[in-house]
């Protein structure tokens, strides 16, 4: 393998992801292992431009692989999102030697480090985010392990519904996309599933699904309603008015970031973080490492975050016939 890096940074960015720590573990052992420095960057953009830099050796990453969150912690940088920010970041890398450095998070991370390629720093981008919502790759650090979670929560919630006959809104994490919300609608047997990219049934139109199920023998309800679409509080009380049946909103927050992540996602984390290496050592920049088709391949960054993903019209359609 042609080495082109001497030393490697890397940082988590954005929102926390279950599986975060299999992947920084993977990136420091990998690494090591090739003969590179790992520098670690606490607290995302944020610590780059502060100088929270320290070096990483194989006993840093013991112990992190079963922990949710990221050791070397998160935060949103707006300060980044400016040239000159952009510029310091560039310019902190070097004075710490960086001449690789790989960003795990979404494509607000990514779109920072397609800054920080423009400026001469070799940037490999890892896809860390609850949401499915990167478009290049079929799979993102986090995910399983968030709807694993959320499911267990309903389930939790379907039993005091069953017991009590009532119809229970439970609104799941998704801002701009509804991939929580539609697994856990159809793998929970959710009457209705409300997402971002589709079209809002009206109340009534909502109200008339819950009594048709009431009349073929329902004794409960659920609604799955992902976080971009709101509103779950209103909804409750207006089928409550409605329809005189008991209705309870339930939002999950943050509860589906964190927790041990599964073993799909700490093996994708395993596998995403030393590939992310491996391009490094092949003299590669500019990139996003993805997995499609069962292989874990890589993009172009500016390739990847001009690609659009559009929800499954299949898999939505099952949500009538299975839900």
């Amino acid at each position: 393998m042609d080495q082109k890096v001497s030393t490697i940074g890397v940082l988590t960015s954005g929102g926390d992801a279950p599986g975060m720590n299999a992947a920084i573990r993977s990136v420091v052992r990998t690494a090591i292992a090739r003969g590179i420095k790992v520098m670690g960057i606490r607290k995302g953009y944020n610590g780059l431009l502060a100088g929270d830099v320290f070096e990483m050796d194989t006993r840093s990453v013991s112990d992190i692989i079963q922990r949710g969150g990221t050791i070397l912690q998160t935060a949103r940088c707006l300060e980044f999102v400016k040239p000159e920010g952009q510029k310091r970041g560039a310019d902190m890398c070097r004075v710490f030697g960086i001449d690789g450095l790989v960003v795990i998070g979404g494509d607000g991370s990514f779109q920072g480090a397609e800054k920080l390629a423009n400026l001469g720093i070799n940037t490999i981008g890892v896809p860390g985010t609850i949401d499915l919502d990167i478009a290049c790759t079929e799979y993102t650090i986090g995910f399983d392990t968030a709807v694993n979670t959320a499911m267990d929560a309903i389930n939790k919630i379907r039993d005091t519904s069953t017991s009590h006959q009532r119809c229970s809104i439970v609104e799941v994490m998704g801002r701009n996309a509804g991939y929580i919300a539609l697994w856990c609608a159809i793998n929970s047997g959710a009457e209705m599933v409300l997402l971002p990219e589709m079209p809002r049934p009206s109340d009534e139109e909502i109200v008339k699904k819950i009594i048709e199920n009431k009349h073929k023998g329902k004794k409960h309800f659920l609604i799955v309603v992902a976080e971009g679409v709101g509103g779950s509080e209103k909804l409750a009380k207006t089928i409550e008015d409605m329809t005189g049946i008991e209705t309870r909103a339930t939002i999950l927050g943050h509860l589906q970031r964190g927790g041990s992540p599964t073993a799909v996602d700490r093996m994708h984390a395993s596998m995403m973080g030393a590939k992310a290496v491996d391009l490094l050592c092949e003299g590669k920049a500019k990139r996003v490492v993805a997995y499609v088709k069962g292989e874990y391949v890589d993009y172009d960054i500016n390739e990847a975050l001009k690609m659009k993903k559009e929800l499954d019209p299949y898999m939505y359609s099952l949500t009538d016939i299975l839900c």
